[in-house]
């Protein structure tokens, strides 16, 4: 997601022993998949890791792919607001060590994307002229760390993506919260014809 709330949350859990997990960031991104078994992980790479890697364990091994749906800023001009985009290599923008580019592997079902990961809500102007020079297209908060674990587990992993902003001085809190909910509706229509297995 990409969004500024930075609380702790404990893990939201609707999950079953299914081996596709689905996986939202932010309770407001699932608000349209309520009648669907997922994991909110809460806002932030810490939480994102920990949430799963819990649910991972608890899973015993049934889980072989995450399937990540969420929001994410726009840095550069191509992606628009209105086209579901796969993610199709992870980068972090806030980490000065050297840090791996991951692809993460699984299906594709959307035209790719990459997307850098950091633990803040970007809405700068040269902060995300500075995110694009990496070349990424979007930004979040969570992917790099889910795609680390998944890598690490050789779990498949889809992250779809629907723009919300784009991650610039206009871009507040209050929008992101107005626009949340359209979001998870966007993503629903698309999981409803993309993946059907989801809603088995």
């Amino acid at each position: 997601m990409h969004h500024g709330e930075s609380t702790a949350e404990s893990p939201q859990r609707t999950a079953t022993t299914e081996p596709t997990l689905l996986v939202f960031a932010h309770r407001d991104e699932a608000s349209a998949f309520s009648d669907v078994p997922h994991l909110v992980t809460g806002v932030g790479k810490v939480n994102a890791a920990v949430s799963l890697a819990g649910e991972l364990a608890s899973r015993g091994g049934s889980v072989s792919r995450v399937v990540v749906l969420g929001t994410a800023g726009v840095v550069d001009d191509g992606p628009d607001l209105d086209t579901v985009y796969q993610i199709g290599a992870v980068k972090q923008h806030d980490f000065s060590l050297p840090s791996p580019t991951i692809e993460p592997r699984g299906p594709v079902f959307a035209p790719r994307l990459t997307v850098a990961t950091g633990d803040v809500f970007v809405q700068d102007d040269a902060q995300r002229t500075r995110i694009a020079g990496l070349g990424a297209e979007l930004v979040d908060m969570e992917s790099y760390a889910i795609a680390a674990l998944c890598a690490r587990f050789d779990l498949e992993l889809v992250i779809l993506k629907v723009p919300s902003d784009f991650a610039d001085s206009s871009t507040t809190d209050e929008e992101w919260d107005t626009i949340v909910f359209r979001k998870s509706e966007q993503l629903r229509a698309f999981a409803e014809a993309e993946l059907p297995e989801l809603f088995a």
